[in-house]
This record gives C-alpha cells, sequence and structure tokens, in this order.
C-alpha cells in the first residue's frame, strides 16, 4: 500500500513527510514497542517511555527504519532513500516521556536517531515531530505553552530542533484542545503568541526553517466552529506568508487533516472533507498559490496556480 501511495504521489506532483512512529496508541505507536521487548523477555517495564531509553527497543526502531529507508519500491523501482516524492523523514508524531520530564532520554534519542537516518538517507530531510512546547529549562518561554502541563512532556522546542542532524523544526497547533475552557478571543490571542515565538526562535535561535506540520480545531464545535476554524488557519498562514515573503524561517503550514468523501470512519474529531468546506479548502488554496509564487519558479508543477472562485 505505502508503495503506491509514494508512486501516485510522485506522478501527481505531491511531496510526503513519512512519520516512522507514533507517540500515541494509534497504529501501533510506541506501546506497541514496548510489547513485542516484553514478548522478547527483555527487562522492559510497563511504561511506554520505555521506548526511549531501552536499548532492546531502540534497536528495533533502528531495524524497522533501516527496512523502510532501504525498500525498493514494487511500482517505480526507487528505493525509498532515493525516492523524490519524499520530502523528509519524522522521526516520531509527537513524542511525550513524562517520566522523564527533564528532557534527556527524549533528547538522547532524537541525537541517535536523526544521526541513523542520515547515515542511510543522504537525500532527505529530517525533522522531530514535536508539538514545540517548551521545557521547564526555558523560564523565559514557559508563558508561551499552553499550560502548565506542557513543560512536564520531556519535550523541549529549542533543544530537541538545535540537534545538528535535524534540518528543519516542526511545530503542532491545537488551540480547541489546549485551552477548551478558553473563548475564541483567548485562543486568538494564544495562538498570535505561539506562532511568533515559534517564527522567531527558528529565526534567530535555531536558524533552521519551521514548519507548523499540524494545525488543527475541532469539527463537533457547532456551526460556527468553520467561522473560527478558518480564524485560525488564516492567522497561522498571514504569519507564515509574513515570514516567507521576508526570507525568513517561516516555511509553511499543513492542516490536520483533510479527508476524502467516504472516509469519514477515519474522523478523529478534526477531519474534514475539502468539498463540505468550501471557505477552508479556499484558504489552503489560496495560501499554496501564493507560497508558490515565492519560491517557485515559471514552469514548475502548479506555477499556473488558480485560486477557487
Amino acid at each position: 500500500m505505502l508503495d503506491y501511495v509514494i508512486y501516485e504521489a510522485r506522478r501527481n506532483h505531491i511531496r510526503l513527510i513519512l512519520c516512522l512512529v507514533n507517540n500515541l496508541d494509534n497504529f501501533g505507536g510506541k506501546a506497541q514497542y514496548v510489547q513485542w521487548a516484553q514478548a522478547a523477555g527483555a527487562n522492559v517495564t510497563n511504561s511506554t517511555d520505555s521506548f526511549f531509553s531501552h536499548p532492546t527497543i531502540r534497536g528495533y526502531y533502528k531495524e524497522y527504519v533501516k527496512v523502510i529507508l532501504t525498500r525498493r519500491n514494487s511500482y517505480s523501482g526507487i528505493k525509498y532513500c532515493d525516492e523524490p516524492a519524499i520530502f523528509a523523514w519524522e522521526l516520531m508524531n509527537e513524542p511525550r516521556c513524562v517520566s522523564n520530564s527533564s528532557g534527556p532520554h527524549i533528547q538522547a534519542w532524537i541525537e541517535e536517531m536523526a544521526a541513523y537516518v542520515k547515515s542511510l538517507d543522504t537525500k532527505h530531510l529530517v525533522t522531530v515531530g514535536i508539538e514545540g512546547f517548551y521545557g521547564p529549562g526555558r523560564s523565559e518561554r514557559l508563558g508561551v505553552n499552553p499550560g502548565d502541563w506542557a513543560a512536564s512532556l520531556c519535550s523541549d522546542f529549542i533543544q530537541n530542533s538545535a540537534v545538528k542532524d535535524i534540518d528543519f523544526a516542526s511545530v503542532h497547533a491545537y488551540p480547541d484542545s489546549w485551552l477548551p475552557k478558553a473563548s475564541m478571543e483567548e485562543k486568538v490571542k494564544y495562538l498570535s503568541n505561539w506562532v511568533d515565538s515559534h517564527l522567531n526562535d527558528s529565526e534567530y535561535i535555531l536558524r533552521k526553517p519551521v514548519l507548523f506540520s499540524e494545525v488543527g480545531y475541532l469539527q463537533h464545535l457547532g456551526v460556527n466552529n468553520t467561522v473560527n476554524g478558518d480564524t485560525i488557519l488564516k492567522l497561522v498562514y498571514d504569519k507564515i506568508y509574513d515570514s516567507a515573503k521576508k526570507l525568513q524561517a517561516g516555511g509553511g503550514a499543513l492542516i490536520w487533516q483533510l479527508m476524502v468523501e467516504g472516509s469519514h470512519m477515519y474522523h478523529d474529531g478534526f477531519s474534514m472533507v475539502a468539498g463540505e468546506r468550501p471557505s477552508t479548502y479556499k484558504l489552503i488554496k489560496e495560501q499554496s498559490c501564493r507560497l508558490q509564487r515565492l519560491y517557485g519558479k515559471e514552469g514548475d508543477p502548479g506555477w499556473e496556480c488558480s485560486l477557487p472562485p
């Protein structure tokens, strides 16, 4: 199945960011690795945080990465490590390690795994997949986090993203989930500060591009949430565009998540079908077109970008 997805992506001029494991239990995630290690007789605690520190589990992850990166696509004959349709590898979706909140376990894991991916693949970019929270050592930035809880997850945006084998920073934005009791006005104010802080840190401290790789808002909060969601999305898009226009760190933003008609069984509360949200679709298309005009050149796929009515 993945062979076909990658093959079709290349035919349709789509670039992919492929995530190598999930922090959450969905699709296996780090919990599955812990279960495999326990079944093999390894001395592993029941905590899924063992994923980051136990040598047996780290070895499992590396073996999986090697199989994926060296796989030859059955449709195209191209190895994944040579595949032009792949834009980047994401080490993990939203890594968290609540049992080691000071951060060394995740930091050591990122350094080891980013270097390992680069040892197998020198052609593609690598990112972490973090949510972008600041750790307890960033007292001057803790106010940017959505709450005190965010500093206790073993993640630190600056430290994690500064690893030499990490090519660009990644950030998520879920104001509905992170600030469930806040008003729309409060969410917008928070999000504006969140985006500005990560753009500035990426530009002036990390000196790396930053991708807001997941921007999501709940779809079940009523009819008005389409308007609210568009407000959230436009805020992020405009700040990214302003940064990109100045040739600064803003690299882009991706919505979580677009679905095709008939796939509602996979709805996670944030999913939307583009045809059912014309105003949101228009925002996405407009942002794609204006970034294409900044970054692209005449003759590139998508250069003749037409905006929806």
